[in-house]
């Protein structure tokens, strides 16, 4: 079999420690898993059941990498998030069995045009525009399980010049990994290299050209990333 024109290369992220790379095959992300977070955002944080939206697999940034400032935008901005790495595909997976299909995690910083997500929501629209743009994920190394366990809590932080504008704990996700894991299997089959974005806390804010954006969590490191100027 020929292709019509060369498939485009498979997306990937680094592995800490190794020179394999992970293929990324989906990147899920979950809205407001933080009670500050929502409430920042007009939101009630009441456990609702969670939502999903997604991003391109191809939209992955490495660390150390600068974006340019995106396009239609006049409010960019950051989010800190843990990023929760699939090894083990399955569907209707049981929460009590969620972690045994995590290969590892990362941490994830979920680039958001938020004047075009606004406007969708407003008008009761997707998120596409708003989230789902180039370069928009972030994705620091993959640190497998085996060396980094399941973390559930510490800081998690997001500093911008060296301003802490982000400083939370894992603890205060409203969704915890298993959970999460467990109803989207329940609504998507999971699969080897999907990637799972799982949420923000307060302190979101905007980036402009020039801006140097450093999100750290504990026991994975930091990663970081330099914006760019408008192209």
């Amino acid at each position: 079999m020929s292709y019509v024109f060369d498939p485009a290369p498979i997306p990937s992220v680094a592995v800490d420690g190794s020179e394999d790379r992970l293929p990324v095959r989906r990147i899920f992300c979950v809205g407001r898993n933080y009670a500050a977070h929502a409430r920042e955002m007009g939101k009630d944080p009441d456990r609702d059941p969670p939502f999903f939206f997604t991003k391109p697999a191809d939209a992955v940034v490495m660390d150390g990498e600068t974006v340019t400032y995106p396009p239609e935008t006049e409010n960019f901005h950051y989010e800190a998030e843990l990023v929760a790495v699939i090894g083990t595909g399955g569907r209707n997976i049981a929460e009590a069995d969620s972690l045994s299909h995590v290969w590892g995690y990362a941490i994830g910083n979920d680039l958001t045009r938020r004047d075009l997500q606004l406007a969708a929501r407003d008008k009761g629209r997707p998120w596409d525009f708003g989230k789902a743009f180039d370069r928009s994920a972030v994705i620091g190394p993959v640190h497998p399980v085996d060396k980094v366990g399941h973390p559930d809590t510490g800081a998690i932080k997001l500093t911008v010049n060296g301003e802490v504008k982000q400083d939370a704990d894992l603890a205060e996700l409203i969704w915890s990994v298993p959970e999460i894991i467990s109803i989207l299997s329940h609504s998507i089959e999971l699969r080897p290299g999907d990637l799972i974005m799982t949420g923000t806390p307060a302190g979101v804010g905007p980036l402009v050209e020039g801006d140097v954006c450093v999100v750290s969590i504990a026991g994975l490191g930091t990663i970081e990333t330099k914006i760019g100027p408008r192209e």
